[in-house]
């Protein structure tokens, strides 16, 4: 049954305790975007306001050429100013990315009280949770966007837990694409003069997850936003965005005139985006910049983005690497343990790159 939606508390029953999200929601012949979900003026997305994003994709078939310098440095370069970059030829086959699209619409497709059983708090197994928005419990105006978060133990623990929909996709969508994450992690610590082997590269990245975000069709997408300003908490996050785009990264680094203003990605078929998330920054005592973005609805058809988070196991020590700390003279962040940071991170709503004040010194 839909919920009134000029009562709070019915609405979000319906849509976060039931688990119906904002499909249901929409699917119930929504008209007006409830009040639960307006953002204040100051966190509405204004399109015809961002700048565009002109740079053309990073080839990484150059990293094992004879062009190896000239794409390395080109991807510190975008690590260091604007946090992220689109790669192509990346090692994950392109209709290996159509089916992950399409069975992340197969997933959100199913009737509500299919996703429901995944659900926070009923879920049959920790490695799997559905849910819509970031931390429903505690936001002021609720992020229009469902999703299905699966963490990665091995590949077993995957195809027994994770949903039957999207399983085997997701997990091959994961191991390749980590094959890539390796490669740009010892570009970007090469870049700094530190050489990481294997099994220290393994140590940062342990932590995987596959997510799957869902964004309903909007009726009023100038006053919403699919997730509000972030910025990840891990390594890298590998992105992939369907065709009708929607994601806006902040620029910090480039001309003074841009400083604080938004750059709308492209979506350009075949590519994935990579992301710098905070871990990432820490490590390279801040040489390397994560990037705080966000995402806007849209009003003409739903559309999907499966992002892969890699990270190091909560119970990993993080602080800057001791080789840049001894370069550059002094440590921009203190040493912590990895599982308080995600504690911090999910204990409150999108702020920006907040998050990063947990690791200042």
């Amino acid at each position: 049954m839909p919920p009134n939606l000029d009562d709070g508390k019915s609405l979000f029953k319906f849509v976060v305790q039931e688990g119906n999200g904002i499909k249901g929601l929409v699917d119930s012949g929504l008209q007006n975007v409830p009040a639960q979900y307006v953002q204040p003026p100051n966190e509405r997305i204004d399109k015809s306001n961002a700048y565009p994003y002109d740079q053309a994709p990073i080839d990484l078939s150059g990293l094992d050429g004879l062009s190896h310098g000239q794409v390395a440095e080109a991807i510190a370069r975008a690590a260091e100013t604007f946090g992220f970059f689109q790669v192509v030829n990346h090692g994950v086959p392109l209709q290996l990315l159509e089916s992950l699209e399409n069975s992340a619409h197969g997933f959100f497709g199913q009737a509500p009280e299919k996703k429901a059983v995944y659900l926070k708090g009923v879920s049959p197994s920790p490695l799997v949770k559905y849910g819509t928005s970031f931390v429903p419990e505690m936001e002021e105006a609720l992020e229009w966007k469902d999703y299905v978060s699966m963490v990665y133990t091995n590949d077993e623990d995957a195809l027994k837990h994770w949903p039957n929909e999207c399983k085997e996709v997701a997990l091959e969508y994961l191991k390749t694409s980590t094959k890539m994450v390796k490669k740009i992690v010892q570009v970007l610590f090469e870049h700094l003069g530190v050489t990481l082997d294997e099994p220290r590269i393994d140590a940062i990245i342990a932590l995987k997850i596959v997510n799957m975000n869902f964004y309903p069709i909007c009726p009023n997408p100038d006053l919403t936003v699919g997730v509000g300003r972030h910025s990840d908490l891990g390594i890298l996050t590998v992105l992939l965005q369907d065709g009708i785009g929607g994601l806006y990264v902040k620029l910090e680094q480039e001309e003074l005139e841009k400083e604080g203003k938004w750059m709308e990605i492209p979506s350009v078929p075949g590519a994935l985006v990579i992301n710098v998330g905070d871990t990432l920054q820490i490590l390279s005592n801040g040489m390397y910049k994560s990037a705080e973005h966000r995402v806007r609805t849209t009003s003409t058809q739903s559309r999907v983005s499966i992002p892969i988070f890699t990270s190091p196991q909560p119970t990993e020590k993080i602080g800057p690497l001791p080789e840049l700390v001894e370069r550059d003279g002094m440590a921009r962040y203190r040493e912590f343990i990895f599982g308080d940071y995600i504690n911090n991170f999910f204990g409150k709503t999108h702020q920006g790159k907040k998050s990063l004040d947990f690791a200042q010194i």
